[in-house]
C-alpha cells in the first residue's frame, strides 16, 4: 500500500511504499515524520521521488513475495530504492533477487533508515520543523489512528517468526502511550486502534512500572491502559488481545460504554491437538465459557479473530472442532489463512503436513460456515439503533460509507448509510439499521 503526502517544494523527495500490518504502517508514519522533520518532501509517485523507501512484510511466504515484487516495481520505476521492515531482517533474500537496492535495514531500525537516506540523499540545509504537526504525520484518515503500545512478542508460536524478526516484548511506558493518544485526540482523532503483537501482555517486560499521567498514577499494564484511554472520550478498539484471564477485567468498562465493545483475539484454532502443535494455550472449553459470559455482560460485544486451517497434523476431526467453535462462539468477524510453510518457522519440521488440496477444501468450508455465522449476527442488527462513524461519502447523493462499533477499518464490514443531512468523515451519528447481508449493514440516519 502506498499513501504518500503531496508536497509543493523543491526539497529532496522520498516516496514511501508501506506493506503489511497496521504495526508496519505505524513504523512508516514514524519514518515519514522523521523525514519531514529534517525537511525532506514526501513524493506522491515514483517518478517524482529522488529515492523510494519500501517498508516490507515478511511474516508469510505470500507477504514475502509481495514485498519482493514491490521492491522490483520500485527499482523498475525509480531505480533508487532503500528497503526496511520485517523482510529487511533477511538481507540475503532481498539482495539475491534485487542486487541494485541501495540499502537494507530491519524492522524498527529508524536510525539506520535515516542514516541510509542521508547517505544517498543529502538532507536540505533548512528543515522546516514548523510544518510538522505535533502528532507527527499519519497515513490514515484524520479521524482514526493506530496506537502502537509495544514491539515484539514473548510467545513462541511454532508457525510464527515475529519474535525472530522483531524481538521479545518491549512495551512503551504507559505515560508515553497516553500522552500520544491525548495529542491524537486533540488533533481530531475520533477512534483509536490499539495495536501490538500481544496487547494483553502489555507491561510485562517493564514489571508493570507505575507512571504519572494527568496527575494520576497508572501502572504500565493492560487494564490501566484501558482506564487511561477510556477517559479521552473517543472510540477505543483493542486489537491482538490474547485471551489471558485478566482480559475479563475490561469487560465491565465495555458494559459502561467506556471502551468500544470489540475484541480482536487471534484464536488460530480450537482443537486441543492443533493448539498444542502451535504452542498456544489449549483450553478452548474455558475460552468458550468466558466468551459466553462476556456476551451476557456486553450483549453488543463484537469478536474478531484469525484462524489457520491445514496446520501440520490437523485431522478432519480437528477441523470439525474448529467449525463447531466458530459457530458456538458466534465469532462476528474471522480471517482464515491456509497454513503456509513459512521459512524459519518451527512448524516446518512438524510431521503430517496437510496436502494443498485438503487445505483449499477446508478453507472453503470454513468460509461458508463463517459466512453463515456473520450473516446471522448481521441480521440480528436489523431494526436496531447504532452509533456509526463516517469514513467517506458514497457515490450517490446522500449516501455515506460508515462503520459500526463492530467494524474496524479495512478488515471488517461497512454500514452503507442514507442521510438527508450533509456529513463529514469522522462524524459519529445515530443510524437505524434497515437491512443486512453477510458482512455489511445498511441504514439511515435518525
Amino acid at each position: 500500500m502506498s499513501q504518500p503526502l503531496s508536497e509543493f517544494s523543491t526539497a529532496p523527495s522520498v516516496g514511501i511504499v508501506s506493506l503489511g500490518c497496521p504495526k508496519a504502517l505505524v513504523d512508516s508514519e514514524r519514518i515519514i515524520t522523521r523525514l519531514r522533520a529534517e525537511g525532506y518532501a514526501i513524493s506522491p509517485n515514483y517518478d517524482g521521488a529522488d529515492l523510494v523507501l519500501v517498508n516490507t512484510c515478511g511474516f508469510l511466504d505470500s507477504a514475502r513475495n509481495e514485498s519482493l515484487d514491490a521492491i522490483g516495481e520500485a527499482i523498475s520505476s525509480n531505480g533508487r530504492v532503500i528497503v526496511t521492515g520485517c523482510l529487511g531482517a533477511e538481507p540475503d533474500v532481498i539482495e539475491a533477487r534485487h542486487p541494485k537496492v541501495l540499502a537494507i535495514t530491519g524492522p524498527q531500525q529508524y536510525e539506520q533508515v535515516m542514516d541510509a537516506v542521508h547517505q544517498h540523499l543529502t538532507p536540505p540545509h533548512n528543515p522546516h520543523r514548523d510544518l510538522l504537526p505535533e502528532t507527527g504525520l499519519k497515513l490514515t484518515p484524520r479521524h482514526y489512528a493506530y496506537l502502537k503500545i509495544s514491539e515484539g512478542c514473548n510467545n513462541r508460536c511454532s508457525f510464527c517468526i515475529i519474535p525472530k524478526l522483531r524481538g521479545d516484548l518491549a512495551s512503551r511506558p504507559i505515560h508515553h502511550v497516553l500522552n500520544e493518544a491525548e495529542k491524537l485526540v486533540d488533533a481530531g482523532v475520533k477512534e483509536l486502534l490499539v495495536i501490538s503483537q500481544d496487547t494483553s501482555a502489555y507491561g510485562l517486560d517493564l514489571k508493570y512500572a507505575p507512571q504519572t499521567w494527568r496527575g494520576n498514577a497508572y501502572e504500565t499494564r493492560f487494564l490501566d491502559l484501558a482506564k487511561g484511554l477510556s477517559s479521552l472520550g473517543v472510540w477505543t478498539r483493542m486489537h491482538y488481545v490474547y485471551p489471558y484471564p485478566h482480559v475479563d477485567n475490561i469487560i465491565p468498562m465495555m458494559a459502561e460504554g467506556l471502551i468500544t465493545p470489540y475484541l480482536d483475539i487471534p484464536f488460530q484454532h480450537a482443537s486441543r491437538n492443533v493448539l498444542k502443535a502451535m504452542k498456544r494455550p489449549a483450553n478452548q472449553d474455558r475460552v468458550l465459557e468466558r466468551i459466553k459470559q462476556w456476551r451476557r455482560d456486553v450483549p453488543d460485544l463484537a469478536i474478531r479473530s484469525t484462524f489457520i486451517v491445514g496446520f501440520p497434523g490437523e485431522t478432519e476431526e480437528d477441523f470439525e472442532i474448529l467449525l463447531d467453535f466458530i459457530a458456538e462462539a458466534k465469532i462476528d468477524r474471522a480471517g482464515c489463512f491456509k497454513y503456509e510453510n513459512v521459512a524459519h518457522a518451527d512448524s516446518q519440521s512438524l510431521p503430517s503436513h496437510v496436502p494443498d488440496d485438503v487445505k483449499e477444501e477446508r478453507w472453503h468450508r470454513f468460509m461458508q460456515v463463517q459466512s453463515e455465522v456473520s450473516a446471522n449476527r448481521a441480521s440480528d442488527q436489523i431494526g436496531s439503533l447504532q452509533d456509526v462513524i463516517i469514513d467517506a461519502a458514497g457515490e450517490a447523493s446522500g449516501e455515506y460509507i460508515a462503520r459500526s462499533k463492530a467494524d474496524a477499518p479495512e478488515v471488517d464490514g461497512m454500514v452503507y448509510l442514507q442521510s438527508d443531512a450533509a456529513l463529514n468523515p469522522g462524524d459519529i451519528v445515530s443510524a437505524k439499521i434497515t437491512a443486512a447481508d453477510s458482512y455489511d449493514l445498511y441504514g439511515e440516519t435518525v
